[in-house]
């Protein structure tokens, strides 16, 4: 029977539903219920903005977003987005989905905590994040009728301490490689759950780099004209 939430419809196929069995047997309550809204929301802002999406490849997209925050599918290098992105890709390969909408899925996933360019992006890819961003961030909690919010979150609650609790997840997602979150927003989660964590600094890397243009000249090569004219 398809279940609806504030007018969206929870995607029903097999493979939506093998989604929902491996997250809901996966993840904590406190991650499933905030993928779930993440769909909603996500569904609800494509709705307001005329956007055309598939629901079942924005559904699996925001499904697996968090999946990389779990150990068993957590790599010892690469950022949990990409634990995630990776996974829904091996889940998708399994009931046939093509590599266009394998990279659309990916893609919402991997860049879902890169502000900025999602949202220039195919509507899963922007949708996936729209939802992120409601969800924990309230950013644009607004442009949803309190309707809409009070079904969603009656649907899959939030937890009085859910800001704390989804921080103490990202934290404990990330924390044994602190090095992937060099460049994105989980730096912000490190500095304040871990003691020990010292962020990267952009420009100290490019200071502290293995070049020294303090003896670097031009590096002439064949038909640049400088040989010619003595000009560096």
């Amino acid at each position: 029977m398809t279940t609806t939430i504030a007018g969206i419809k929870i995607p029903d196929s097999i493979m939506a539903r093998a989604a929902t069995e491996l997250v809901r047997d996966t993840e904590p309550d406190l991650l499933y219920n905030h993928s779930r809204r993440v769909f909603l929301f996500g569904a609800l802002a494509g709705e307001r903005k005329q956007l055309k999406f598939d629901p079942e490849l924005l559904y699996v997209g925001a499904m697996f977003h968090d999946m990389g925050l779990i150990e068993a599918y957590s790599s010892k290098t690469d950022r949990f987005e990409v634990d995630g992105a990776n996974a829904a890709r091996d889940f998708l390969k399994q009931y046939g989905a093509n590599e266009y909408d394998i990279e659309q899925v990916w893609a919402s996933i991997a860049l879902h905590t890169t502000p900025g360019v999602p949202e220039h992006m195919k509507p899963v890819v922007a949708l996936v994040t729209a939802g992120v961003e409601m969800d924990v961030l309230g950013l644009t909690y607004h442009e949803f009728s309190e309707e809409q919010r009070i079904q969603v979150v009656a649907a899959h609650p939030r937890e009085q301490t859910f800001k704390n609790d989804i921080i103490d997840a990202f934290a404990q997602g990330t924390i044994r490689k602190p090095e992937t979150t060099f460049g994105n927003v989980k730096a912000d989660v490190l500095e304040l759950r871990d003691p020990t964590y010292k962020r990267l600094n952009f420009c100290q890397i490019i200071l502290g780099s293995a070049w020294d243009d303090s003896n670097a000249g031009h590096a002439h090569h064949a038909g640049c004209g400088c040989a010619d004219t003595g000009k560096a």
